[in-house]
């Protein structure tokens, strides 16, 4: 995984991080996200970030689960182990709709979780670069990705400028890997860079 430059900038207020946000985005420095102790409405729009797509997934998990409802329970019913209950037709959609509505439910309840956490890279043993250890209590915390024309010392001046009340600049991996807090081991990491760490 890459290791690469950020500046950092914490803010106190949220009125004073929205600012700062359109005019980062103004000068077009490179935004790597801004880390908020709840969520912000509007922040991902002035952030210039696109709708999320979740809605979506969980549509085509719905589907999935309406499909593999009506597929197993008319071939349960119809082909593998046809009933005559009272002379009532083996293909019988309205005493199924309760199964198939759960099930679609189970599908898309499920299937939206699972990609949130995927899109959110939240799971057991998932480590992550925090930037700021208040960044979860109290205080915003916006992180400027470097890139070869940057200069550090005019995006510490210009996040001073609009607000923050601490800058720094850190080194950090921008992916994620398998670990816990209290060991520094990386994914693939051999155990002699462990050493070396």
């Amino acid at each position: 995984m890459a290791v690469k430059k950020f500046v950092v900038g914490c803010f106190d207020d949220e009125a004073v991080l929205f600012p700062a946000v359109k005019s980062v985005r103004k000068a077009g420095y490179k935004m790597h996200d801004v880390y908020t102790p709840f969520p912000i409405h509007g922040l991902d729009h002035a952030m210039g970030l696109r709708e999320t797509s979740l809605h979506t997934a969980g549509f085509i998990y719905g589907i999935a689960g309406t499909t593999t409802a009506l597929s197993c329970i008319s071939w349960i019913f119809v082909k593998d182990w046809p009933w005559n209950i009272g002379g009532k037709p083996h293909f019988a959609l309205p005493a199924w709709i309760p199964i198939t509505f759960e099930l679609t439910v189970l599908f898309a309840a499920v299937g939206m979780v699972l990609t949130f956490c995927y899109l959110c890279q939240m799971a057991p043993f998932v480590k992550k670069h925090h930037f700021h250890p208040r960044a979860t209590d109290d205080l915003f915390v916006m992180a400027i990705e470097c890139t070869d024309k940057t200069n550090e010392a005019d995006v510490i001046k210009f996040l001073k400028s609009n607000g923050a009340i601490d800058v720094n600049v850190q080194q950090a991996e921008t992916g994620w890997w398998l670990g816990r807090y209290d060991k520094e081991q990386k994914l693939f990491e051999g155990k002699s860079e462990t050493a070396i760490v």
